[in-house]
């Protein structure tokens, strides 16, 4: 029987939280490093394949950021990303599949950016846990459901809407936990599902 998939949530919110950060304030290298580190505490990609991990995603993290952007090349960074994760996670997702719907998370996040009808992007987050995690959407949309929450929080960051912004981030961080925390719970059920009697 292959190992299970270690999953530590607090961790990997504290990572992820501190990314979206760096990401907004436009600090590269410290959204490389933290890439690096999510990557080993997430998908357990050693060193020092979890370095080319953090280049891909960061490079399709620069090339996203432009309004005006090459989609083609932002997926191919995103699926060698996943190749890389899959290897490593012991999880069973396509690499190719997984990289389409970071993409399109990505493209309705900011296209929904102040619309309170957050249900399209909520489907993508659903789909997007439910393949990599091996989860049916009914399982996976918890997950999703705290994850399009910080999302919306750092919408009001990233838009100057926050009246408190070190408060903003926390309750990011929080949101990311209880995320990946349901997909704990989730993979936890699933698989007493399958241990036989």
């Amino acid at each position: 029987m292959a190992p299970r998939f270690q999953n530590n949530p607090d961790r990997i919110a504290a990572f992820e939280a501190a990314g979206w950060r760096s990401y907004y304030d436009r600090k590269w290298l410290r959204l490389l490093g933290l890439i690096v580190s999510l990557s080993r505490e997430q998908f357990h990609i050693p060193f020092p394949q979890s370095w080319f991990a953090a280049y891909y995603v960061t490079r399709a993290s620069l090339a996203w950021a432009p309004l005006e952007h090459d989609t083609l090349v932002v997926q191919a960074f995103y699926e060698k990303f996943y190749r890389l994760a899959r290897r490593y996670s012991g999880l069973h997702f396509d690499p190719a599949r997984a990289a389409a719907l970071e993409l399109r998370y990505n493209d309705i996040h900011r296209r929904l950016v102040g619309n309170p009808d957050k249900r399209e992007f909520l489907q993508a987050m659903t789909e997007l846990h439910a393949e990599i995690f091996d989860l049916s959407l009914e399982q996976a949309r918890e997950s999703a459901e705290h994850r399009v929450k910080a999302n919306n929080i750092v919408d009001l960051i990233s838009n100057k809407l926050s009246t408190d912004i070190e408060g903003d981030w926390a309750r990011l961080e929080a949101e990311l936990r209880l995320c990946y925390w349901s997909i704990e719970a989730q993979m936890t059920a699933r698989e007493k599902e399958h241990i036989p009697s």
